[in-house]
């Protein structure tokens, strides 16, 4: 059975309303906060940075270079004209960078602040590893077969083979390398990277013929032919048998080793036969 109770009056929940909020006037002062924050951190910003462009204390200085061999300081310092005196936070670093890139000498260059007045650079060179004849001028060659400078009395240190045959046909009196010459005078030199006891003996290469360069070794005129490829499995065999080819035939014009298991061998004799008999058949 169930039996109903009064509810008893005192317990009932009385029906208050809460005073009504403004959120409207709190989200306004804060807005207003933040935006006179603001302001202020951007006068103080900008004061900051016109103190510091105006300030002696961030000029540069000093200017520090590493990596350059070939390139002196002074050529350095003439090619970066401007960057003494300038400031540190204005500085157009990649505007001075181009402009060492522009020297034929510079593979690439990197150019960073040190605060308050240090600018530091570093170069990094391209190498020659040869010497391109071009007709009675001489060039500088690096590993891309490309010409970085012309061959003169500063570089007389340098001990690096001549190369022939490399100039583009075409061209009139213009210097260009043959692209594909390039890369089998590269390709030669870069092989003999690894027996540096071989490399140092060679002092002409020639690329004329795309399928047959020749090498000629210091202290020797005999023209040794290696073909376009196994350079240095060729060049010691021809090192290896120089001395019992001398005792058969002193006088050697040229050497073929483009075939494995044969060599042959071209006296000065037979050149001189050749050339007589050339004279005699013109003058007939």
């Amino acid at each position: 059975m169930v039996v109903r109770a009064p509810a008893d009056r005192r317990f009932r929940r009385a029906h208050v309303r809460p005073a009504r909020r403004r959120p409207w006037i709190i989200r306004g002062w804060v807005l207003g906060g933040v935006l006179v924050l603001m302001v202020l951190a951007t006068l103080t910003t900008y004061g900051v940075v016109r103190l510091a462009s105006s300030s002696q204390a961030l000029v540069v200085k000093d200017m520090t270079v590493n990596g350059n061999l070939r390139l002196s300081y002074g050529e350095i310092v003439a090619l970066l004209d401007g960057i003494q005196g300038a400031n540190m936070l204005t500085l157009d670093l990649e505007h001075f960078r181009q402009r060492l890139m522009g020297s034929p000498w510079v593979a690439d260059a990197d150019i960073r602040r040190v605060l308050p007045s240090t600018v530091v650079v570093v170069i990094l060179e391209r190498e020659p590893i040869g010497i391109g004849r071009f007709g009675n001028s001489l060039y500088l060659i690096d590993g891309r077969a490309a010409i970085i400078d012309t061959y003169g009395p500063p570089h007389a240190d340098l001990d690096l083979p001549i190369i022939d045959g490399l100039a583009a046909t075409g061209h009139g009196n213009g210097v260009r390398v043959d692209v594909a010459r390039g890369v089998l005078a590269v390709s030669l030199i870069q092989a003999l990277t690894v027996r540096p006891d071989i490399a140092k003996q060679v002092s002409q290469i020639d690329v004329a013929d795309l399928r047959n360069a020749m090498v000629v070794f210091k202290g020797d005129s005999t023209a040794v032919r290696v073909g376009e490829q196994d350079f240095v499995r060729r060049l010691q065999a021809y090192l290896d048998l120089m001395p019992a080819l001398r005792e058969r035939m002193p006088d050697i014009d040229y050497v073929d080793l483009r075939f494995d298991g044969r060599i042959y061998v071209r006296p000065h004799e037979a050149v001189a036969q050749v050339q007589s008999k050339l004279e005699d058949l013109s003058g007939s």
